[in-house]
């Protein structure tokens, strides 16, 4: 052997490794990670509970009536949640807007009855319903253009914006202009008498 191999086996075997782990400071450190995340957790659910309580003059939802006539147009998909009509990241949480769920939409003369299984179901009369359109966004979810069928509706003193993506984006188009048209005919009947 040359003397360079025996001086790095020597080494070798004097050399000791590093403890790996002290796992005290490792649950401790988990510990307080846990701790942060549910804190943080906290927070967020005491800012839902607080912006439900400023929105707590909003009136209860109407439910849908008894008979409502025939549908004109329906569709099933995504409810995306409520803000005030004009402030796209403003949103509403009071009486259940704010959560997001599967709906089921349906437009008939007497109004809108959107159907959301495990959360509220509400009904917007004919007379309440302002408008629709096409965007891209609402508060907590952004699409492409377009991908967001977005339906304002008076409900007491506050205009609302809702927001619905169908499961067949293709006809959010139909609701525009059915909604709309819908729209158009209520404010010049009120005008006429």
């Amino acid at each position: 052997m040359t003397p360079a191999v025996i001086q790095l086996a020597a080494e070798a075997s004097t050399r000791q490794s590093a403890e790996v782990t002290s796992f005290g400071a490792r649950i401790a450190w988990v510990i307080g990670l846990v701790v942060f995340v549910a804190f943080v957790y906290w927070l967020m659910r005491q800012g839902w509970k607080w912006r439900g309580a400023l929105q707590n003059d909003l009136p209860e939802l109407p439910a849908a009536p008894d008979g409502l006539p025939e549908h004109r147009l329906a569709l099933t998909g995504r409810y995306h949640g409520s803000t005030t009509a004009g402030q796209w990241l403003d949103r509403i949480v009071a009486h259940g807007l704010g959560l997001r769920s599967r709906v089921e939409l349906t437009l008939t003369d007497a109004g809108l009855d959107v159907v959301r299984p495990g959360a509220n179901d509400f009904f917007v009369p004919a007379a309440q319903l302002r408008g629709a359109r096409l965007d891209k966004g609402i508060a907590g979810k952004v699409l492409t253009e377009g991908g967001l069928l977005v339906v304002t509706w008076a409900h007491g003193d506050k205009l609302i914006d809702s927001g619905f993506r169908s499961d067949r984006a293709a006809e959010h188009a139909a609701w525009v202009e059915a909604i709309n048209l819908m729209n158009q005919s209520i404010t010049t009947e009120g005008a006429e008498r």
